[in-house]
């Protein structure tokens, strides 16, 4: 009975918000990768996501976030684990408020330019 507990807690659990599901705000986004992007990803996510990141902590070695064309190529990744209401990434007691996740999400969600 305890399990069947678990596996309707666990149904229940909301579902990320895709990137398709957040508009880029009518008239863009004041955000890019220079002003907003590097910096975020660089205290939040590099650790594990750089090129030269050590020890990975078990990030897959393509999931590089230090350049704009990374993140382009992982973009809806990106999105679906740490904007918005997004929090599974990054893990640990140091998350990002949720005014700079919101910032993530309509920089991503405008192309990340």
């Amino acid at each position: 009975m305890k399990w069947l507990a678990l596996v309707l807690l666990v149904g229940c659990a909301d579902a990320p918000i895709e990137i398709a599901d957040y508009a880029c705000p009518e008239g863009g986004t004041q955000l890019t990768f220079e002003n907003f992007g590097q910096q975020f990803l660089n205290a939040n996510c590099n650790t594990c996501h750089a090129a030269t990141a050590g020890h990975r902590h078990g990030a897959p070695a393509s999931y590089v976030f230090d350049t704009l064309e990374g993140v382009h190529n992982h973009r809806d990744r990106i999105f679906v684990r740490a904007a918005a209401s997004n929090v599974s990434m990054p893990p640990g007691p140091e998350d990002p408020p949720a005014e700079e996740r919101d910032r993530l999400a309509e920089w991503l969600a405008c192309g990340a330019p």
